[in-house]
């Protein structure tokens, strides 16, 4: 039984506590019909996740898929888009940016691995960057030259294709060369040298179009997930972390140790 029908039913003698519950719950669902309603009438394919009160009295928060946020008033008449800060113990914690990272970090958990062109370190793996990338973009060339430093320090690096001139542009069809390729990573550090992918065997119609479409869903995902330039950077908890970064800013945003300066040589011995 709903809990609303047994307060309906039980005696006079219920405490005006349990009598407020049904009311607010009606007020919040209200609220979440009015601001789906509002929305919906906006665009129909709007991908509402879930509507739910804010910390913010009178406000609620509206997640979109993709962990975008947006925020409304009751009567989904209001809208606000920007992060939502909180002081706590004299520090300002972005409330937005927790929701938002929580959900990015789920859509890169659940890519397959195989699916992405993956340089691993040889030794222990200390964290992981997801790099939104484009064969073309001059930064990303340089963010290439990092990959083995970045391993040194015990950082994965796991490319997504992100052609950003889309379908028609030179990049994407470089891209679906290096994805097609049996040597991905080979071809992708071919295609950010300038060069052309010298070993590509042979790629039946359907294979070539596997490859297409693994490259145009990655390409999907970084404009669901708001990249508009390469590269694009993401940790595993979500955190984006836009634009070029040298390897030892990435491991100190990471928390990992730069690796130990290597010793000096030992003085030669006086004579």
């Amino acid at each position: 039984m709903r809990l609303s029908a047994l307060i309906f039913t039980a005696t006079l003698a219920v405490t005006p506590v349990l009598q407020a519950a049904p009311t607010a719950d009606r007020a919040t669902e209200a609220a979440r019909d009015a601001i789906t309603k509002e929305l919906k009438g906006l665009d129909p394919n709007i991908p509402i996740e879930s509507i739910d009160k804010s910390d913010w009295e009178g406000v609620f928060k509206v997640v979109l898929k993709g962990g975008n946020v947006i925020y409304a008033n009751k009567t989904g008449k209001l809208l606000l888009r920007g992060d939502m800060l909180e002081i706590k113990n004299g520090q300002i914690v972005n409330l937005t940016e927790e929701i938002r990272n929580k959900a990015v970090a789920e859509q890169l958990k659940a890519l397959k691995k195989e699916d992405q062109i993956v340089f691993t370190p040889k030794g222990e793996t200390k964290g992981i960057v997801y790099a939104f990338t484009d064969v073309d973009c001059g930064y990303c060339r340089k963010l290439h030259q990092e990959v083995p430093e970045l391993n040194n320090l015990g950082i994965e690096v796991r490319y997504l294709a992100f052609p950003r001139g889309g379908k028609q542009s030179p990049a994407y069809a470089k891209m679906v060369e290096a994805w097609c390729s049996p040597d991905r990573k080979k071809a992708i550090s071919e295609l950010k040298t300038g060069k052309s992918v010298s070993e590509v065997a042979s790629q039946k119609d359907k294979e070539k179009s596997n490859c297409e479409v693994l490259v145009e869903e990655q390409f999907q995902l970084g404009m669901n997930l708001g990249v508009s330039g390469t590269p694009a950077l993401f940790l595993e908890n979500g955190k984006a972390i836009p634009g070029y970064r040298p390897a030892a800013e990435l491991a100190r945003i990471m928390g990992i140790p730069a690796a130990p300066a290597a010793p000096l040589p030992a003085p030669a011995p006086k004579k």
